[in-house]
C-alpha cells in the first residue's frame, strides 16, 4: 500500500496497486527474475544504485507488515545484513522477518507484482517486502 511519492513511474505504479499481503522484491543484478514477474530494472552500473539506496526509498513509500530474507544473508554478508536489520528498526512498526533458503526467495519471487533490480553486488542482497494495511 502506497503511502507518499517515489519518483520513479513503474514503482510508484506498482506500490499504488498493492494491496494487504501483495508482495514487492528488491534485489542485486544478480537475482534471477521470473519471466512472469514485471521487473523494474534500475542498474545503470555495477553498484548504482545501491540496494540499500532502494530499499530505503521503497520502504519509506510502503507499508511493511513482513520481510523476507535468506537464510545465507547472515553468514555471506553480515554487514548487508545488519544494515537492513538497522532499516527495518528505523521503521518504527512492528514487521515480521522471516527466513527461507535462497532458492525458496527466488521461489517466491514468482509471485511478487514486480522485483526491482539494483546495481547492487553483494551477496544476497535481496529481500521481498509484504504489504501491510495503512490503518
Amino acid at each position: 500500500m502506497k503511502k507518499n511519492g517515489i519518483l520513479n513511474s513503474d514503482i510508484s505504479r506498482v506500490l499504488s496497486y498493492m494491496g494487504h499481503t501483495d508482495t514487492l522484491a528488491v534485489g542485486d543484478c544478480g537475482l534471477p527474475i521470473p519471466d512472469e514477474t514485471e521487473r523494474i530494472d534500475l542498474a545503470v552500473k555495477f553498484g548504482v544504485p545501491g540496494f540499500l539506496e532502494v530499499l530505503n526509498e521503497v520502504t519509506g513509500d510502503m507499508k511493511i507488515e513482513k520481510i523476507i530474507l535468506a537464510e545465507e544473508i547472515k553468514e555471506h554478508s553480515p554487514n548487508m545484513w545488519k544494515d537492513i536489520l538497522n532499516l527495518v528498526k528505523s521503521m518504527g512498526n512492528s514487521c515480521e522477518i522471516e527466513y527461507v533458503s535462497h532458492q525458496e526467495l527466488k521461489e517466491q519471487t514468482k509471485m511478487c507484482r514486480a522485483v526491482i533490480r539494483t546495481g547492487e553486488t553483494t551477496a544476497y542482497a535481496n529481500i521481498i517486502l509484504q504489504s501491510g494495511c495503512l490503518f
